[in-house]
């Protein structure tokens, strides 16, 4: 009977070990070329994925600039560079698209049993290439999906994400619900020394409330105008506040020397920092203000207080994931070339701490 129960046991045990191994076999990889803001968008999109599919990862290409953060800091399990992935070969005609044994594209998608891709259009060359090239080495499922939703389309663009999966992939409609509220990135301990060393170093008081203001976006009008951003700053900084102005390679780029002249006589400014340096920095915040950019996505979704401005875009559309997400709305025409005063009052208001 011991003996009867023993096999049980093990055959129990060695059904359990084959079906997890054929799990971590079954993977999926996502093609998502956009910037850093289009992958946080990306986010419920993997998590429906890898939860409805019974998948062992989902791996993400895109710019390594943009995704190196994500592994072990959300539910993307790894990446690939999409800059050294010769993707450019899949939007030739198909009568003129060849590949060779032991081809690198092959060998790119030879892991996976499901291909999401944001580059192409349903029925393209791309599209048809793709599936070409992915069974040469096994059978997978190929879907793809518009990285922008149609004209007129207000939902916002995580859902619309997962239900056009959904739909494509056969998957119930209930299953591409996305929690807007959720925590997408989680931080280590080393994020928090990393964020620690970096204020230290920038002179910030580590016993005072942090307020972190980014004043930049990837697109010119989605910049609200920066004496904004600085009557906020001058407002909130007092004995137990501290402002602090985060500058990226655009700000950088775009500010006249007399504009960072004025934000350093107003408070404390870093610059060129790495994304995971970023992600250190905003670990050791209180709050968060900026436009609609991609550190604005990236700060609502690691759970931290932030003050979305929006101006020409639609917030419906791309708000930014989070628990403590708070979007104002300012005008659309002169969002970066106006003082506003009672968006400045706005922003105060949401920060009463």
């Amino acid at each position: 009977m011991r003996a009867m129960q023993a096999e049980n046991d093990i055959l129990s045990l060695l059904e359990a070990q084959s079906a997890q191994l054929a799990k971590e076999m079954k993977r999926a990889v996502i093609l998502q070329p956009g910037a850093l803001g289009d992958c946080m968008l990306t986010l419920p999109l993997v998590r429906l994925a890898k939860e409805a599919l019974d998948l062992g990862g989902v791996d993400l290409v895109g710019h390594a600039d943009y995704v190196g953060i994500l592994p072990e800091r959300s539910c993307v399990d790894g990446i690939r560079s999409i800059d050294s992935a010769d993707l450019h070969r899949l939007f030739v005609e198909p009568g003129r698209f060849d590949l060779a044994d032991r081809d690198p594209l092959i060998h790119l998608f030879a892991d996976y049993s499901w291909i999401i891709t944001f580059l192409g259009e349903p029925g393209s060359d791309f599209e048809q290439n793709l599936i070409f090239t992915a069974n040469c080495s096994r059978s997978a499922e190929v879907v793809t999906l518009p990285l922008k939703s149609p004209e007129g389309h207000r939902q916002h663009i995580a859902e619309y994400y997962t239900e056009q999966f959904a739909r494509q992939s056969g998957l119930p409609l209930e299953k591409a619900i996305v929690d807007k509220k959720s925590i997408q990135i989680r931080v280590a301990e080393a994020d928090r020394d990393r964020g620690v060393d970096l204020l230290e170093q920038a002179g910030i008081d580590l016993s005072r409330r942090l307020v972190v203001i980014q004043p930049g976006s990837g697109g010119q009008k989605k910049c609200w105008h920066l004496e904004n951003f600085l009557h906020v700053a001058r407002t909130l900084r007092g004995p137990d506040i501290e402002v602090l102005f985060l500058l990226g390679p655009v700000e950088v780029e775009k500010l006249r020397p007399s504009e960072k002249v004025h934000i350093h006589g107003v408070t404390r400014c870093i610059a060129h920092l790495s994304l995971p340096e970023v992600v250190g920095l905003l670990s050791c915040a209180d709050a968060f203000i900026g436009n609609d950019s991609g550190v604005t996505h990236l700060a609502g979704g690691m759970g931290l207080r932030t003050i979305a401005l929006f101006g020409p875009t639609d917030p419906a559309i791309y708000q930014p994931l989070g628990p403590r997400v708070i979007v104002l709305q300012g005008e659309q025409d002169g969002f970066a070339e106006k003082v506003s005063p009672a968006l400045q009052q706005s922003v105060l208001d949401s920060l009463a701490f």
